[in-house]
């Protein structure tokens, strides 16, 4: 399968089969989706797999599933069969750029001009995402806003920032709904070429 194909593939899939996905899979998954681009290879991310029904439905009811539930829609993140929390340790980063080659002429830590650590998250989410499709399995991705109860549930340290969850599975026939029908908008619209 080559890169057109994969990404001709990629969209964010609301209805699973049931079928478990094989521990072996997600394997390769996590292990291609942590090769992410890292500021200053800080590899602050952290991932936690979750594939015990029980669980997928706590995280699920955390994420409000009940409430688009309520407004039609399937219940899709309790009934992908597993879920990939992506997460990241700030403090990875703080203490690689205060080792010697990373300090600023001043001796101290820089400045960070955008916090990197979400940008490495966002490609590790990215990267899960096609190592997924690779497998020939589907994604789709949501946020859980109580991150308190989800890092209670999973045991995730107080230092580590979980940012979004992957759902994970063999899709099922699906229907576009919910914010997938605005479509894409036109390329000229976000691209510009040499200046604004």
């Amino acid at each position: 399968m080559d890169f057109a194909d994969i990404l001709s593939r990629r969209k964010a899939v609301r209805s699973y089969q049931p079928d478990p996905v094989p521990r072996e899979a997600l394997e390769r998954i996590v292990a291609r989706g942590r090769k992410i681009p890292s500021a200053g290879h800080s590899q602050g991310l952290r991932i936690v797999v979750v594939t015990e029904v029980e669980a997928r439905r706590v995280i699920a009811e955390l994420a409000g599933e009940p409430y688009y539930v309520e407004l039609g829609m399937e219940p899709w993140i309790s009934r992908a069969p597993a879920h990939i929390v992506v997460a990241v340790r700030e403090g990875d980063y703080h203490e690689r750029y205060q080792e010697s080659d990373k300090l600023t002429d001043e001796g101290a830590e820089i400045e960070w001009p955008v916090p990197y650590w979400y940008l490495d998250a966002g490609a590790a989410v990215m990267l899960l995402w096609l190592a997924a499709l690779d497998e020939g399995l589907a994604c789709g991705i949501f946020g859980v806003h109580a991150w308190d109860d989800l890092r209670s549930l999973l045991g995730i340290p107080e230092d580590v920032t979980p940012v979004a969850v992957l759902t994970v599975g063999k899709p099922a026939r699906e229907t576009v709904q919910g914010s997938a029908k605005r479509g894409w908008k036109p390329l000229a619209d976000v691209v510009r070429w040499e200046h604004w």
